[in-house]
Order: C-alpha cells, then sequence, then structure tokens
C-alpha cells in the first residue's frame, strides 16, 4: 500500500513516499523556494536524484508537479496509486489528542488552531484540501505535532496565570516535535533491554528548532517547548526561555511599536546566531570556537541549557534510566552529545568515545557498567506520519 508523508512550510513542501507496511521507501524529494519563478524540483528515486529549478508559483502547482513526476517516473501509474496522504499539522490544541482522519469538520478545526501557529496551520490546512481535490478517493490524515504530549500532568502545561484564562483561551504549554519525540520513544521501546515502559527517559532533539522531553514509563511527562517553539533551551534563531518584562523594555530601546516585530526578533535573530554573531548554524560556530569568543560562548550557553534543563527532569521524575539525542545536531555533533553526557558523570554516565564518534546512526553511546544509557538514534518523522496514516488506510480498504 503507497502512503506518502507530507510536511509542508510556506516556502517548501517535503514529501515521502513508502510502501507500507513495509516501511519502505519508494521515492523522496522536496520543493523549495515555492512561489518563485526559480522553484527548486528535487527527487530521489531508485538511487538517482534529480534536481531542477521551475516555476511552481501556487501550491496546487507544486502538489501537481510531485504528482506528475511520480507518474513520469513510472513510480505510480495514476495519482489514486497513492492511497492514503500523512500530514504534518503543527498546531492540534486540545482537540486533537491522536492522529485523526481529516473530515471537512476536522479541517475546519485545523483552520481555527492557526491561532496557536500562524506561520503553519494555514499552509497545512490548504495543502491538505489541494491533495482532497486531486485525489479525491484517496484518505487524508493529519498527524499533530502537539499530541504527544496533550496529556503530560497539568502540573506540567499549565502555566501560573489566572486560571479563568486557560479555561477560556486555553493557554497551556503545548510543545512541539511531539512526532520526533514519539518515534524516538518507539525506537528506545524496541533496542532497550526490557523496554521503557517502567523507564525514566530523556530525550533531546536537537536541531535548529530544539527541544526536550521528559518521558516516564513510556508516556510523555514534560516538555521544553511551551505554548509556542519559542521558548525553552536555545535554539538556531530562536532566543528559548527569558523574562517577559525584557519584551516592553527591548521594544522601548529599539524603538519597535509592534509586537510582532519583536517577536520576529526573538524567533529570527536570538539564540545561537544572535550570541555568536557568526551563524545559525551549528557547525560553522564550533568551527571558530577556539578563535572567536561569542562563538565559544554561544556553544557555551547552548549546552548550559541543556543541561539545566536535563536536570531538572532528572529531579522531576525522580532519577533517570536513558538518555537519547536526535536531530541534526543531537545525530550529528559528538561534541555537543560528549559535553552533555559529562556533565553528569557524577551520576555515573560514562561515555563510550568510539561509538560517540559515529555520526547519523543509531548506537549507544555510553559503556556497559554506565549508571545511565545514552543512545544516538536519527529521528523519521516521516515513518511515524507514514505509520500513523497506514494504521487508518488499512482499516478502510
Amino acid at each position: 500500500m503507497k502512503i506518502m508523508a507530507i510536511n509542508a512550510g510556506s516556502s517548501t513542501l517535503k514529501w515521502k513516499l513508502f510502501e507500507m507496511p513495509e516501511k519502505a521507501t519508494i521515492a523522496s524529494g522536496m520543493i523549495d523556494r515555492l512561489g518563485t519563478p526559480k522553484s527548486v524540483f528535487k527527487l530521489k528515486y531508485n538511487g538517482e536524484k534529480i534536481e531542477y529549478e521551475q516555476a511552481i508559483e501556487s501550491n496546487e502547482i507544486a502538489v501537481l508537479s510531485i504528482l506528475d513526476a511520480l507518474k513520469d517516473k513510472k513510480i505510480i501509474e495514476r495519482f489514486e496509486d497513492i492511497v492514503a496522504f500523512g500530514h504534518r499539522v503543527v498546531a492540534g490544541g486540545e482537540e486533537f489528542k491522536k492522529s485523526e482522519i481529516v473530515t471537512d469538520e476536522n479541517l475546519h478545526k485545523i483552520l481555527q488552531l492557526s491561532e496557536y501557529a500562524p506561520l503553519h496551520n494555514k499552509i497545512e490546512a490548504y495543502y491538505i484540501s489541494v491533495f482532497k481535490k486531486l485525489v479525491p478517493k484517496a484518505i487524508q490524515v493529519g498527524v499533530f505535532d502537539t499530541s504527544f504530549f496533550t496529556d503530560i500532568p497539568e502540573e506540567n502545561y499549565l502555566y501560573s496565570v489566572d486560571l479563568e484564562d486557560y479555561k477560556k483561551y486555553k493557554v497551556r504549554r503545548y510543545g512541539a516535535h511531539g512526532t520526533s519525540h514519539r518515534y524516538i520513544a518507539q525506537r528506545l521501546n524496541e533496542i532497550v533491554d526490557g523496554g521503557i515502559q517502567d523507564k525514566n527517559v530523556i530525550v533531546m532533539h536537537l536541531g535548529s528548532g530544539a527541544s526536550i522531553s521528559a518521558i516516564k514509563n513510556g508516556k510523555a511527562f514534560d516538555i521544553s517547548m511551551g505554548f509556542t517553539p519559542l521558548t525553552g533551551i536555545t535554539m538556531s534563531t530562536r532566543s528559548g526561555d527569558l523574562d517577559v518584562s525584557m519584551i516592553p523594555y527591548l521594544m522601548k530601546k529599539l524603538g519597535l511599536n509592534n509586537i510582532e516585530d519583536m517577536i520576529d526578533i526573538l524567533n529570527h535573530k536570538s539564540g545561537l546566531l544572535g550570541i555568536s554573531g557568526v551563524s545559525a548554524d551549528m557547525r560553522d560556530i564550533e568551527a571558530v570556537e577556539d578563535t572567536n569568543e561569542r562563538a565559544a560562548l554561544a556553544l557555551q550557553i547552548f549546552r548550559n541549557r541543556i543541561v539545566k534543563y536535563v536536570g531538572s527532569y532528572i529531579a522531576e521524575m525522580g532519577g533517570v534510566d536513558v538518555l537519547a539525542f536526535t536531530a541534526g545536531v543531537g545525530e550529528n555533533s559528538k561534541e555537543v552529545r560528549e559535553d552533555i553526557l559529562n556533565s553528569f558523570s557524577y551520576m555515573g554516565v560514562k561515555v563510550d568515545s568510539e561509538n560517540n564518534k559515529l555520526r547519523g546512526k543509531e548506537v549507544k553511546i555510553t559503556t556497559d557498567d554506565s549508571k545511565i544509557a545514552g543512545y544516538t538514534i536519527p529521528t523519521d518523522e516521516e515513518l511515524m506520519i507514514a505509520q500513523d496514516t497506514y494504521s487508518f488506510a488499512k482499516l478502510l480498504n
């Protein structure tokens, strides 16, 4: 059964086509710089890589270009060969506690939840409607970034504001990257001796956006990101946690009148980029760490914030059994992993230096006599989306 996982952004459209239930990747690709005369179309299939520029100036043309390319390559004979499409949706609020088939009613709810993710939900809802139109017989499934964290304990998702504001406006911690954290938890349950159903786990999703989750007895317990993905640890361009009283103060100093301009600075001009003055890319910063004081400070702050969250989650859960690293930095920076693990050497963590050198591999990176197990696990959000989508498709076909 052919299932396509969709990850849509404002100017990008990423996709991966799977054969399910085998979990085999048939083809994958993306369209970048959408809406411009020089959009970039990429496709990988059967060891072949195709890349070219063409004008893709609407979302519907983008979807058609993908489906037509699959037909041209004889990957599918007709659009309907793809039985179901799974869509990453950023904000599910409290409405969507798990993945759901996107009926017309649910599509309307996703649009209503755009208040929580204005840059994402609207575009994701639009793409769902385009796929519905072009492949009307296919099932459309929404897989929500927030659903994994919907049922964390009240004391962890509520903010210390008037409780009526939560009841009326649903102001709470929603988290993000839930599909990734859920995938890592699933893999750990398969590879850790005895599974994780009776264990305390901390997952560090360290990419451009970064989040840390506490998972207790197989279920989400806490998450560093909050009402939006702006809070938590220091990220590539996002500030992470700060005192909200800084916002009006900085606005006055910077001569800003619109709060959105300040939020834009905190989202796109802060974090590693703002501190280092070098780049938002960890590789660029690490390359000049020894000669650039600001770069060294950015890395120090990044690691410091991670250790603070991990330490607080250890205290919150009453200990930890497994520490896992994933996403771009987590999977590829041996220095970051080693520094963080060594911060907990007082708890008996021992790094396996040889295994920790491996990049982008699923591997245990602590020694057998380490009191806490450490792992690097490459995330696969697209596979998670495909699995959720297949669970609906197999029932309806």
